[in-house]
């Protein structure tokens, strides 16, 4: 962890809605003044696509674990904790971008599912931002969680995540559905190993409940909107959180526990920005006074 250079990490699964949550930083980082160095997860894959079409091809003639991009072997996820340690030490480091889509693969001139150069981070940023699936996750010899100043977790219920990737990975990058559900029946081990114990360890979490019915992701026609939704969000340290205020301005909250806050999924957009908006302000005042 670091004042001088802090990390601010967004961490969940594929499908679970992280994507939004940094949209919503970009715009706090915006309003605010703050240059962050912004750096994907996917990023970090140590597979192009059809790298990893053989890897896993490979697993199952040999019968052995099913191989995925939760788990750490289809990740680079000791160049991942030495970008967060160097920037953490002297706002240094390295990213590249996956090519997820046409449109970007039109842009690099690269094909889908392969990785642009290695370049260095800009020079003279405020802070690290990280999107993607390993923000906060600890194995035998990688403790990426160390070094983040701010970890946010997003966790849908399962069935909604399930929805959602469903639906982003059919409608959006042209998987089928057979598809879609053989790869979260291979990536359920590296889901309860890699990436569920990372929610243990982060300072918020924001997990959208659907109040429609979900019982059967794999039929759902459409995903539940955020009116259809509430969203708890539970703080690991719940002193200096001003629950009163946040219930005078978010309306029809409540609290369920003593460090957790329900509120309507319409608002999330707004209680994202009263929660994250002043840790940023202490992030960056914090770094002032070193700097």
């Amino acid at each position: 962890m670091s004042v001088k250079h802090p990390v601010i990490a967004v961490t969940g699964s594929s499908g679970a809605g992280t994507t939004t949550v940094k949209h919503t930083f970009e715009a706090i980082f915006h309003r605010e003044g703050v240059e962050a160095a912004i750096v994907e997860g996917d990023s970090f894959h140590r597979y192009t696509r059809d790298e990893m079409k053989k890897r896993i091809a490979e697993a199952e003639s040999l019968h052995g674990p099913g191989v995925s991009h939760f788990g750490p072997e289809a990740n680079l996820l000791d160049e991942l904790e030495g970008l967060f340690r160097r920037y953490g030490e002297s706002a240094v480091g390295r990213r590249r971008l996956y090519i997820h889509d046409e449109a970007q693969s039109m842009h690099w001139g690269l094909p889908m599912g392969t990785f642009t150069q290695w370049e260095d981070l800009p020079v003279g940023t405020d802070c690290l931002f990280y999107e993607g699936l390993h923000g906060g996750v600890v194995t035998d010899t990688i403790d990426i969680a160390r070094h983040v100043d701010l970890l946010i977790g997003v966790a849908p219920t399962i069935n909604l995540e399930w929805i959602q990737k469903l639906h982003r990975d059919t409608r959006v990058r042209g998987y089928s559905m057979e598809a879609v559900q053989d790869t979260i029946l291979r990536r359920m081990h590296d889901y309860v190993h890699f990436i569920v114990p990372q929610f243990a360890r982060t300072h918020i979490n924001f997990q959208r409940v659907p109040i429609v019915d979900t019982s059967n992701p794999f039929i759902a026609r459409d995903v539940p909107s955020l009116a259809e939704s509430m969203v708890v969000i539970r703080f690991r340290d719940p002193r200096g959180v001003d629950f009163p205020y946040l219930i005078s301005m978010i309306h029809d909250s409540f609290m369920s526990r003593a460090n957790t806050i329900v509120i309507p999924g319409g608002k999330l957009d707004l209680a994202m920005q009263l929660i994250l908006t002043p840790l940023i302000w202490r992030l960056m005042e914090k770094r002032r006074r070193v700097v």
